[in-house]
């Protein structure tokens, strides 16, 4: 018999319940044998990379910035509606468990608006605590400024953003 086929009938033996050691009693495993999830949590403001990845707005390319991102009052343009922010801003704190009253806290895009950040994808919202935001949107501007000015690719801005800003 090819060697190969031995531990598969050997296997088979065993299921059928021909193998010649005792049958063990059943013990529950030392370790879990599934993955427990792992929560969601902002750290010093920043978001947690695996529950808030970042997601961009296709209508923001490199090709399309003088048309898009750089003209003035475009963030105010595709901003999302007050009330979704709201709602997926308690939603959030709740699965994150992040501590305290809304108000503390500023629904914040991972990859802002202001350098192609999609505006209503939760993959790129997170409860950021409004202590951090000043140093956060510090960034978004200069980010901002460089990518318009044609001295950063978009796709080198949105990089450092989520660099930045993920643990």
């Amino acid at each position: 018999m090819p060697t190969h086929r031995v531990p598969y009938l050997a296997a088979l033996l065993a299921v059928a319940g021909c193998g010649t050691a005792p049958s063990a009693v059943p013990q529950p495993p030392s370790a879990p044998t599934e993955m427990v999830a792992k929560a969601c949590r902002v750290v010093d403001g920043r978001a947690d990379a695996a529950c808030t990845p970042g997601a961009l707005n296709p209508q923001v390319t490199q090709d399309t910035i003088h048309t898009t991102m750089c003209l003035p009052g475009w963030t105010d343009r595709v901003a999302p509606p007050a009330q979704l922010v709201t709602e997926l801003k308690l939603r959030q704190m709740r699965e994150f468990a992040e501590p305290g009253p809304a108000r503390n806290y500023k629904e914040d895009h991972l990859i802002p608006l202001s350098i192609g950040g999609a505006p209503s994808d939760p993959r790129n919202l997170f409860p950021q605590p409004a202590a951090k935001t000043t140093e956060k949107e510090d960034l978004e501007e200069q980010l901002h400024k460089a990518v318009c000015a044609g001295q950063l690719s978009l796709a080198d801005a949105q990089a450092k953003m989520k660099h930045d800003w993920t643990r």
